[in-house]
C-alpha cells in the first residue's frame, strides 16, 4: 500500500523527525473537497440526484409538453432531433396540378424574399416595360425582319475555351473551316497536320451536341424539299439536300491570356517568352439561311437596272452658250 505524501507536506514537517516528540500528520491520508462533500452527502442522508434549483430551467420544464411513453423506433431523448418533435408537426404543403397530371408538392414561396432576386431593380423593369409597350403600339404589333428571321431561323455561337496556341497559327484553322458544313469541317480538322487541330476537332463536336440539342437543329425531317444549287457569298457552288443541315457561317479568334517565362539567352541574357492562348468562336447556321441568302442575291441581280452610257434623264444647269 502506498501513502500519498506530496512534497511539499514532507518539506513543511521534515523538522518535526528531529524533536523528541514528533508528530506525524503529514503521514494522515489527504482527502480531497470533493471526497469529503460527497462523504458528508452520504452521512446525512442528502439526494445526490437532486438538480440545483435554477428558475430558468423550471420555467422551460414547465412549458416542455409532457411525452408519451416511448415507443419503439421513436427518437430517443438524447437525439439531435428532438427539437423538431417538440416543435410541432410542419405546415402542409401546397399541392400544384400541372396540365392534369399528379400534383407536385411544393413548399409556400415569399415573393418578398425572392423579390431580390427576381426584380433587384423594379424602376428599371417598369420603365422598360413602358418602352416596350410603346414600342409595340408604334409598330402595332409587326415584327421588324430580324425579328422575323429570327424566328424562323435557327443558330447557334459556341465559343471554346482558351487554346494554348497564338492567334496567328489559329487564324488559317478558322478560316478553313468558315463556309464548310460541320461534318465536313470535323474531318478536315481530323486529317489536319496542325497540332491545335485536335483541340479544334473537339470543339466542333462539342458545339454540334450543343446545336442539336439547345436549338434542335440538324435534326432533318424537312418535308416537300427539293435538292437545289447555291452559289455561296465566296462564289462556291453548293447542293443542298437538307434544309436542316448545319454548316459554319462565321468563325474567329480571340486572345486570351499568357502566361510569362524566362528565355535564357547566350552571355547571361534572360528574355522572357510569352506562353499565349486563344480562344475560337464560331456561328452555326442550318442550309436554310444559305439558300435564302442565294436567293435574295439572285433577286436583287435580277431588279437591277441595266447600265447605259447616256441615261435618258432630262439635262439641267445647261448655258444657252458655249463656255469657252
Amino acid at each position: 500500500m502506498s501513502l500519498h505524501l506530496p512534497s511539499r507536506r514532507v518539506v513543511r514537517h521534515a523538522t518535526a523527525i528531529s524533536t523528541s516528540n514528533p508528530s506525524l500528520p503529514f503521514l494522515v491520508p489527504c482527502i480531497q473537497r470533493r471526497t469529503a462533500s460527497w462523504l458528508r452527502n452520504k452521512l446525512t442522508g442528502a439526494d445526490l440526484t437532486a438538480k440545483p434549483q435554477n428558475p430558468l430551467t423550471e420555467e422551460f420544464l414547465k412549458r416542455k409538453p409532457k411525452q408519451a411513453a416511448q415507443a419503439r423506433g421513436d427518437l430517443a431523448s438524447s437525439s439531435i432531433f428532438e427539437d423538431e418533435e417538440i416543435a410541432g408537426p410542419k405546415p402542409k404543403q401546397a399541392k400544384v396540378a400541372e396540365d392534369g397530371k399528379e400534383g407536385r408538392l411544393t413548399l409556400p414561396r415569399n415573393p418578398e424574399t425572392m423579390a431580390a432576386a427576381l426584380d433587384p431593380d423594379p424602376e428599371s423593369r417598369k420603365r422598360w416595360e413602358r418602352k416596350m409597350v410603346i414600342r409595340e403600339i408604334v409598330k402595332r404589333g409587326r415584327l421588324s425582319r430580324a425579328q422575323t428571321l429570327k424566328r424562323q431561323e435557327r443558330e447557334l455561337l459556341s465559343k471554346s475555351h482558351d487554346f494554348k496556341t497564338s492567334v496567328k497559327k489559329l487564324v488559317p484553322l478558322a478560316k478553313q473551316i468558315t463556309g464548310k458544313t460541320l461534318e465536313e469541317a470535323i474531318v478536315q480538322m481530323r486529317f489536319s497536320a496542325k497540332k491545335v487541330a485536335v483541340e479544334v476537332k473537339e470543339h466542333l463536336e462539342h458545339a454540334k451536341n450543343e446545336a442539336i440539342v439547345k436549338r434542335g437543329m440538324g435534326l432533318g425531317g424537312a418535308k416537300g424539299f427539293s435538292p437545289v444549287k447555291i452559289q455561296t457569298k465566296d462564289g462556291k457552288r453548293v447542293k443542298v439536300d437538307d434544309p436542316t443541315r448545319i454548316y459554319i457561317s462565321q468563325a474567329w479568334c480571340g486572345k486570351g491570356r499568357y502566361t510569362e517565362e524566362p528565355d535564357y539567352r547566350a552571355r547571361g541574357r534572360i528574355n522572357v517568352m510569352k506562353n499565349r492562348s486563344t480562344s475560337l468562336t464560331v456561328i452555326l447556321k442550318e442550309e436554310a439561311t444559305r439558300v435564302r441568302l442565294h436567293n435574295e442575291r439572285e433577286e436583287k441581280e435580277k431588279n437591277k437596272k441595266v447600265w447605259v452610257q447616256l441615261p435618258n434623264r432630262p439635262i439641267t444647269a445647261q448655258r444657252q452658250y458655249y463656255s469657252w
